[in-house]
């Protein structure tokens, strides 16, 4: 049975292969090497034959550990089921995190989440046991805090279903958000393919002081580098100013690297982590770090002259940095705090000063050291007469640190202010926020210490403007009432009448003195023979369906397939595949499908969710509805996107969807990585326009083939043909990102089919 601890057996295992592997490495590439690819390419699967051109060349990896959450776990074991594997190959964790709806208060609703959720928790408990995870219940915490204080080392190579499991890379692991396809391969025992990532720096120096946070960094570099300037990059923060940030601070930083469209995000090895593992009893781990050291670094020649040596570097002196917000809408739209007032009172922005609402914490900002710095604030505003002028809550990352900071005080300070704490899962982050309507249903303005803040992301609702800040800054704001409100510079009147100013809050402890405290602790461990374990799946259930394998490729070509939906502008994957309500159909792909591109904007008619069925003449029906016709008649179809198709989370049900009811291929200026290789792995055809200026040849009424596929190769073009409404046609060339063995997963209808072709 696999070990499922970090236990300093793992690690010195994974040090040793590492080292084994980059004396290969630096023997084939004679060059200096950075931290991402002492760690990624000290896991490759086949170091002697490995082909390693940043940007081109797909790695086949070996990952020490696997974790899922719920939502995509669901899909990730009736996956791994289809494999026919009786027990899990690597490491795995499951974590009952996004079912958990925020409605009152952290009791109410975890109590409400246990019965309304019971079936799904069943079933990944029974999952769990039979095939060798260990399981989280409902909870226990998020996922990403969860792994950080319990999984995570320096040097470990992790993935994960959800796109922000970059969260570890605070303790120096490279940890990826992948698609459960990947997690299922892994699970089963092949190795975890991805493409080469190109190598971005950001240079730190100096130190953050006063009002300035971690978070501060990555709303900065969000805003330097755009949603997606890091696609199929990784992020490693070097430099004298890397080494002054606590463990849970560079956790912070590297969580919200996946809005920058990141592979992942890292931080070298440093004693801030060796404090952070001794505080959360893996003490043992420290000795291993500090002796392999050289594994868990950039070599010197790349720290001292990182220009030579990455594709792009970002110099940033932390004494000089501004605490910053962004949003609303896109999480790289960043400015320091003393723009925010000019901008709301810009009438082009449309802004709402008044702040409707402020939540702190979840797996980006729950720290010890963020809820201290948040309490420090809480408390002035208290001794002055003053409470939260606006709904404030609380999301605790875990139960470890709802625990600490109830035993430490900080919690107190923050209900003094009539803070409420929600349950310790992702709720309000990820669309789990049960709001009133009529709060909702106008524009108004919240603030969060999240990470991501599309339309509709929080809330469901378009009309709520999302702006992310640090959780002291949040916690000043919400005190205040106001967007515009700066606490660097401007006033509060308190109880008395007299008018103060807030200081800047305390240096907070990275880890309390008396360590954490565990809380009630709903880890269960897999027995040793689950043989015998029966699923909890009920055949007639709502929320759990069991799978079938996709068919494979016919071997013809694709033809005369009409344009499902043309989209444009940002469509993410909340855009094709919806969260919010939908979330308790994500075991159930035939319901869950009915939300297919529900929030994606039609290119044609500017509306959302709808098109124009070809084969009926019928407008605005829901892009479902048109999709599931076609198939009906067996017709293929295929989705046109626009630029960095698919960013955002990593949700998987963005590809299952489309391939369930008939979609062939999909179509874009560009995609986000993960969506991309979510849409190979299913089978079907990702690709993307060579001029961009192609995008707007495509019309409505328009008929597409796609032809040669028999001759499907790495690096050759695709054909396009086109047949206009008007009888006129034409020919485009389409590109693709397909490897050698990415090209076996489309002809045999997915990736998880080649476990059957070798059964």
């Amino acid at each position: 049975m696999v070990t499922i601890e970090s236990t300093p057996e793992m690690a010195f295992k994974v040090y040793k292969t590492i080292e084994a592997n980059l004396k290969v490495v630096r023997r084939r590439l004679g060059k200096p090497l950075t931290l991402a690819d002492k760690v990624m390419l000290g896991h490759l699967d086949d170091p002697e034959n490995q082909e390693m051109i940043p940007g081109e060349s797909y790695l086949f990896l070996r990952p020490d550990r696997v974790l899922l959450q719920d939502v995509l776990g669901q899909t990730g074991m009736l996956q791994f089921m289809q494999t026919k594997q009786e027990k899990i190959a690597v490491a795995t964790s499951i974590h009952c995190d996004h079912l958990i709806q925020a409605r009152v208060e952290g009791g109410v609703d975890l109590k409400e989440s246990l019965q309304e959720n019971s079936e799904v928790y069943d079933f990944l408990r029974s999952a769990a046991a039979k095939f060798g995870a260990g399981f989280w219940g409902p909870g226990a915490g998020i996922i990403h805090q969860v792994a950080l204080e319990n999984y995570a080392f320096p040097g470990e190579l992790m993935i994960g279903t959800d796109s922000h499991t970059p969260n570890a890379g605070g303790l120096g692991a490279c940890s990826v958000g992948v698609g459960g396809a990947d997690a299922v391969e892994t699970m089963a025992g092949l190795p975890w393919e991805v493409l080469y990532p190109r190598h971005i720096a950001v240079y730190l120096t100096g130190e953050l002081s006063g009002w300035t946070a971690p978070k501060d960094v990555i709303l900065f570099v969000a805003g330097a580098l755009t949603v997606s300037g890091a696609t199929n990059a990784i992020v490693e923060y070097i430099g004298p100013g890397a080494r002054t940030i606590s463990a849970t601070g560079k956790a912070t930083i590297t969580n919200m690297g996946a809005e920058l469209g990141a592979t992942t995000s890292m931080f070298p090895y440093d004693d801030h982590m060796g404090q952070y593992l001794r505080a959360t009893n893996r003490a043992e781990l420290v000795p291993l770090a500090e002796k392999y050291k050289h594994l868990l670094a950039p070599d010197d020649e790349v720290e001292t002259e990182p220009e030579k040596y990455y594709d792009k570097v970002v110099r940033l002196d932390l004494s000089t940095l501004e605490p910053h917000l962004v949003g609303p809408h896109s999480p790289d739209r960043a400015r320091p705090i003393s723009q925010m007032a000019a901008e709301v009172d810009d009438p082009a922005n449309g802004f709402v000063d008044e702040v409707s609402s402020a939540l702190i914490g979840s797996c980006t900002n729950s720290s010890y050291e963020d809820m201290s710095r948040a309490a420090d604030v809480a408390k002035q505003a208290k001794a002055r007469g003053l409470k939260a002028s606006v709904p404030f809550m609380v999301t605790p990352g875990s139960e470890q640190v709802r625990a600490t900071i109830e035993r430490d005080g900080q919690m107190g300070s923050l209900r003094d202010i009539d803070g409420s704490v929600l349950a310790n899962a992702c709720g309000p982050c990820i669309g789990q926020w049960r709001r009133a309507k009529e709060e909702t249903d106008h524009v108004n303005t919240i603030l969060t210490s999240y990470n991501r803040n599309f339309p509709a992301r929080n809330d469901g609702s378009a009309s709520t403007m999302n702006f992310i800040g640090s959780p002291e800054i949040v916690t000043a704001m919400a005190v205040a009432g106001r967007l515009s409100f700066n606490p660097l510079t401007d006033m509060l009147t308190a109880a008395d009448g007299t008018e103060f100013k807030l200081e800047p809050p305390k240096a907070a402890p990275e880890v309390p003195s008396e360590n954490f405290a565990t809380g009630n602790s709903s880890y269960e461990a897999p027995p040793e023979d689950g043989s015998g374990v029966e699923l909890a799946v009920d055949p007639n259930s709502e929320r759990i369906q069991l799978m079938q394998p996709w068919p494979a490729w016919d071997g013809n070509d694709f033809e005369d397939m009409p344009v499902v939906m043309k989209t444009i502008g940002k469509t993410t994957t909340d855009h094709i595949s919806p969260a919010g309500p939908w979330l308790r159909y994500r075991g159930h792909l035939g319901k869950f499908s009915e939300n297919t591109l529900m929030g994606a904007i039609n290119a044609y008619t500017g509306e959302t969710g709808v098109g124009k069925n070809v084969l009926t003449g019928e407008t605005s029906q829901p892009i479902a509805t048109i999709a599931k016709h076609y198939q009906s008649q067996g017709v293929k179809w295929v989705i046109v996107g626009d630029s960095n198709y698919g960013e955002g989370s990593s949700r998987e049900h963005a590809a299952l969807c489309p391939r369930l009811m008939g979609g062939a291929a999909v179509i874009v200026r560009s995609f986000a990585r993960i969506h991309e290789s979510n849409l190979k792995k299913q089978g079907l055809l990702a690709l993307t326009f060579p001029d961009p200026a192609d995008y707007d040849k495509i019309l409505e009424d328009d008929r597409i083939s796609l032809v040669g596929l028999s001759e499907l190769a790495p690096g050759k073009p695709v054909e396009c043909r086109l047949a206009h409404a008007d009888g006129t046609s034409e020919v485009l060339q389409l590109n693709h990102s397909f490897g050698e063995s990415q090209l076996a997963w489309f002809k045999l209808g997915s990736a998880l089919n080649l476990f059957h072709q070798s059964s």
